[in-house]
């Protein structure tokens, strides 16, 4: 039988996943459109300069990961600059160092050494042999006093919910250390863009067919027919036009300013961990990639309840919408022309490098069939 398709993939959304998979299938002789609703490449880690700032309008990205094929696979289309994340927490006025570390201990408790920091938080820890959500967890592992200064206010600000109706591994993610480091992330490997994230999809997408501005369900019958397969990185449950419900996400506002000072707060990223603060944190973003002139601009991040018509970003992964999400999945499992991939799409939180590492990985598997 004869294919008339134009293409033989039909890519719906230029983010991390759509925009690698159309990379590396273009590599190995594929010819490939990528549509976009928005006005612009690269999801959310699109980045635009203002005056000489590189500004993250999605919030702040750090590319991190423990896996140095992938840390040189980025590095294919963009130059890094090392970048090693820190933040500080202001509760009620008073900064801290953070994630937990040994100055964090020594903040609140006065302990100077590791020992002396492990006999301390053995003590303060909330005995509990199976935490089966996020407080119950976070108060086995640092007890009642960390808990309420770092975790509960945000987390409720952040997820909209109390914390006894989250999973632990929301919090698992975040390190607890006896030592004086405090960087963010473990990994190894870790960096910015040179340039911003959107000179990487620039170059990511280089040669390939890219329409932004276009809605994929406002004209789905057509685009469907212009490609044999189509790979769909935005929301599962859009897609199956919501017919077991809606899945409940979390987005987000920013109130963002240019201020006539060459430095606001003195780091990237100070976390506002009060309740009653209604923002979660705010951003300067001249600390991700230092530039020296007379101004900064800043964003404070205010999380918000989900509605259809805003923008998703982080999937709400309660007992409910991940049973919810598997009718969804495996009404998915069932398509044969449709290929589906990310963070929306896998209702799943995904850092930069696990979409990337799931896109190639998705890239391979159908090579090799």
């Amino acid at each position: 039988m004869t294919n008339f398709s134009k293409y033989d993939y039909l890519i719906v959304g230029a983010g991390f996943f759509g925009s690698v998979f159309a990379r590396e299938m273009t590599d190995a002789g594929k010819k490939c459109l990528v549509i976009d609703k928005n006005s612009h490449i690269a999801g959310h880690c699109y980045t635009e300069k203002i005056e000489d700032i590189i500004v993250h309008k999605y919030g702040p990205h750090i590319f991190h990961t423990d896996k140095k094929e992938l840390w040189d696979y980025a590095q294919r289309f963009c130059e890094f600059k090392p970048y090693c994340h820190r933040i500080k927490v202001n509760y009620r006025g008073q900064i801290y160092s953070f994630p937990i570390n040994l100055m964090t201990l020594y903040q609140l408790w006065g302990v100077k050494t590791p020992e002396e920091a492990k006999k301390c938080l053995e003590e303060k820890k909330v005995p509990c042999a199976d935490p089966q959500n996020l407080e119950e967890w976070t108060l086995s592992q640092v007890g009642r006093e960390i808990y309420e200064i770092f975790i509960r206010g945000y987390t409720i600000k952040q997820w909209e919910k109390d914390p006894k109706e989250l999973p632990p591994f929301l919090i698992k993610r975040l390190p607890i250390r006896l030592s004086y480091n405090d960087t963010y992330y473990n990994d190894p490997y870790s960096g910015m863009p040179e340039g911003g994230y959107t000179k990487l999809f620039e170059n990511l997408l280089k040669g390939i067919e890219v329409r932004l501005n276009e809605d994929y369900f406002k004209n789905r019958q057509e685009y469907d027919k212009m490609a044999n397969q189509v790979v769909y990185t935005g929301r599962i449950d859009e897609f199956f036009d919501y017919k077991y419900g809606d899945l409940e996400y979390r987005t987000l506002r920013f109130e963002t300013q240019m201020l006539p000072i060459p430095d606001f707060q003195g780091s990237s990223v100070i976390n506002y961990t009060d309740e009653k603060v209604p923002y979660t944190r705010i951003n300067e973003y001249k600390h991700f990639d230092w530039k020296d002139v007379p101004y900064t601009y800043v964003a404070k991040e205010f999380p918000d309840t989900w509605r259809r018509e805003k923008t998703p970003y982080y999937p709400v992964n309660t007992a409910a919408n991940n049973e919810l999400f598997q009718k969804y999945k495996s009404e998915a499992e069932k398509q044969t022309k449709y290929i589906f991939g990310g963070r929306l799409a896998d209702f799943k939180y995904y850092d930069m490098h696990q979409v990337i590492e799931a896109s190639l990985n998705k890239v391979k598997q159908l090579l090799n069939r």
